[in-house]
């Protein structure tokens, strides 16, 4: 897959960008500030519907405009695929995909896949769940759509059942009654939930410990990776032994609803859900011991980097190369892990790179470029890059 045509309007610093693309590598490059990872983060943006450097979509609409458009016309084999999203801070977004509207924006999820490195990317390793999780579900999503409507369901469920909790304490009586009915909701929904991310952690462990002893190289502590659940027998951290088998969706559903009734004191206390995916956590490990709290700068910078190039491996071994996009990293790389995400790069379909300074970027990675300042963005044409 490769965007072969982008273009947006009022999208955080742009007015406007028109940009013929090419598969292969292309770097954007100008000075810092000028707008460059808002072009790339644009692209990312077709994949998750969502901004890998802010939680909300206000920041994402220029100021003084209403809504910001991403549009881009994609190629997948022997296909196009068009894609425009319109982006209505405080009211719900719009999605077209071949000029069709979409009845549920989610439905996009999946369509277009992207693997995105960026500095940001340190908070995998050492940032608190929330970021693990999100990793997780947005890869979950990405190789399995339909899991998009599980997880919104289970947000909705948990949303409702917190509230209740709110009042039950004071209430009890006809609101406990209320909570059971909940209780089913959120722990089949949860059940299902789990049961896809441990089946992605296995999926995505070997691929890690590949990827992060080439970006780490000889004689490096092996990187392997757990699950730690608030349901004991979704996982409580320890890296998963390879070719384990993992429990059903089924038993996760019956283990979560004794969790949860052994916590109903004191969710009932504390007026919050206690029990589920929502509060659990990717336990990434460097040799025997958790790499948040025990890895070194570099360490940590390179299990980022491989949990990014196992994604992509993931990914492309299920039949399709996501577009490759890597914002202003290869600055703060060493001679080893530029050599390690060089080859990738390389390799893969489309590769999109930021840079501030060309000289950054390996000279095999230099094919196409775009060059971004003064407010505006332009494709170079051959004998220009030469």
């Amino acid at each position: 897959m490769y965007v072969r045509h982008l273009q947006v309007r009022s999208f955080r610093s742009w007015e406007r960008v028109d940009l013929a693309l090419s598969p292969g590598p292309t770097v954007f490059v100008g000075r810092n500030g000028e707008g460059k990872t808002n072009l790339v983060e644009a692209v990312g943006y077709l994949a998750t519907m969502s901004s890998h450097r802010v939680s909300a979509d206000a920041p994402l609409v220029r100021h003084g405009d209403a809504q910001a458009i991403v549009r881009a016309a994609l190629r997948r084999g022997d296909r196009e695929l068009l894609v425009e999203i319109e982006i209505n801070p405080g009211r719900a977004n719009r999605v077209r995909v071949n000029r069709a509207p979409l009845q549920r924006p989610r439905d996009l999820l999946g369509m277009v896949r992207t693997v995105l490195f960026a500095p940001e990317d340190l908070a995998l390793v050492r940032g608190d769940p929330t970021e693990r999780r999100r990793f997780l579900d947005e890869l979950l999503v990405t190789r399995t759509p339909r899991l998009a409507g599980v997880r919104a369901d289970y947000d909705r469920v948990l949303k409702q059942r917190n509230a209740l909790l709110k009042t039950a304490r004071l209430a009890r009586g006809r609101a406990i009654e209320t909570l059971d009915v909940w209780d089913g909701h959120l722990t089949d929904l949860g059940g299902q939930l789990l049961a896809a991310r441990l089946g992605l952690v296995a999926d995505l462990a070997p691929q890690l410990a590949d990827s992060y002893a080439r970006v780490a190289g000889a004689g490096a502590a092996p990187a392997g990776l757990g699950y730690s659940s608030t349901v004991p027998l979704a996982g409580s951290g320890a890296a998963l032994p390879p070719d384990g088998v993992l429990p059903t969706a089924a038993e996760l559903t019956a283990a979560m609803r004794e969790r949860v009734v052994e916590r109903r004191g004191d969710e009932l206390d504390r007026g919050m859900t206690l029990v589920g995916p929502h509060r659990d956590d990717l336990v990434i490990h460097l040799g025997p011991a958790p790499a948040k709290g025990f890895a070194s700068h570099g360490e940590s910078w390179s299990l980022a980097l491989g949990l990014r190039l196992a994604t992509f491996a993931l990914l492309r071994a299920d039949g399709e190369d996501p577009i490759l996009v890597l914002d202003d990293v290869f600055a703060t790389l060493d001679a080893e892990r530029r050599a390690a995400l060089a080859e990738v790069a390389r390799s893969a379909e489309q590769t999109l790179i930021t840079a501030a300074v060309l000289d950054d970027v390996p000279p095999e990675l230099r094919g196409g470029r775009v060059e971004v300042g003064g407010g505006s963005a332009r494709v170079l044409d051959p004998g220009e890059v030469a």
